[in-house]
């Protein structure tokens, strides 16, 4: 195998392991994990199976055909994360892939940003599972790909003038990278107990699906909707979404009539808390992984 210095100037198919069927199986979930997200409705300012909400640029057709472009960048990372025990060079091999599977999403979609935050959280998460053969524990792969994140990347450029990197510096927020450094708090303390809460009460599963994005939302310092409308757009979307859960949730009457008023709002704001979104689709993707491991 080539430097890592000459492994980040080849495409992702190239540095990827051959083809590994565990690998491939984690792809197919990371996949399925981001078309179950932009696919569950209704979600309040987010691209769904109805519409574009506060997006001009995206539709639910090019985000689906984004997630399965982005199939054999995940796979790459699986594979690396099978085949390397140095964290080290693991975290600069993955890192290398995941920027060449930013530009296969941009060739895909146009030039369109669709997936470039979940590509980073799925990423991580992909390669710590990869990396924990057998044990699909939401926590103990949060805390791995915790680790990978923490670590420098050499070969990363140090900006990037993306509108989260903005954002974090423009209101002192820690945006994804932050997100995934602490081991993805969001997710493993709020959207994954909101999700089994909600199944074990009876709601169906779209409605446990929406309440665990309520439950991010609630809390997320969210650096799309930062970038879009600011800390009174923020405090709208984390008031809304708490006040969602507080009427019920979405399976209940009440909840569904403030999650459609919430909706209203945030499209009058023309905001959309694209940063849940990103840690929904994580949070799908880990409760896949560990209902097959215990399965």
């Amino acid at each position: 195998m080539g430097s890592t210095s000459e492994l980040t100037a080849r495409p992702f198919a190239a540095v990827a392991t051959p083809a590994r069927p565990h690998a491939t199986r984690l792809a197919d979930h990371a996949v399925a994990a981001l078309i179950d997200e932009v696919t569950l409705s209704p979600k309040p300012g987010l691209v769904d199976f109805r519409g574009r909400g506060a997006h001009r640029d995206l539709s639910w057709p090019l985000m689906c055909h984004s997630a399965r472009t982005l199939h054999p960048a995940f796979a790459a990372m699986a594979a690396a994360g099978e085949a390397e025990g140095e964290l080290q060079a693991l975290r600069e091999r993955i890192g290398a892939i995941g920027r060449d599977g930013e530009a296969a999403m941009l060739r895909a979609t146009g030039g369109i940003n669709t997936h470039r935050g979940a590509i980073w959280a799925l990423g991580l998460l992909v390669t710590a599972v990869a990396q924990m053969p057998g044990r699909g524990d939401a926590g103990l792969v949060a805390a791995r790909a915790a680790a990978l994140a923490r670590l420098p990347d050499r070969f990363a450029p140090a900006a990037t003038g993306h509108k989260g990197e903005r954002a974090c510096r423009a209101y002192g927020v820690g945006g994804a990278r932050a997100q995934a450094q602490a081991g993805f708090p969001h997710v493993t303390r709020a959207a994954l107990p909101t999700l089994r809460a909600s199944r074990e009460r009876g709601d169906p599963e779209d409605a446990a699906r929406l309440n665990a994005l309520l439950a991010v939302m609630a809390e997320l310092d969210d650096t799309c909707v930062l970038s879009r409308g600011g800390p009174t757009a923020l405090a709208a979307v984390q008031d809304g979404a708490a006040g969602v859960l507080a009427a019920g949730g979405a399976g209940r009457a009440a909840g569904r009539r403030a999650l459609r008023a919430l909706e209203k709002h945030l499209l009058a704001l023309d905001v959309s808390p694209g940063g849940a979104a990103d840690l929904l689709a994580a949070t799908l993707f880990l409760d896949r992984v560990e209902a097959q491991a215990t399965a």
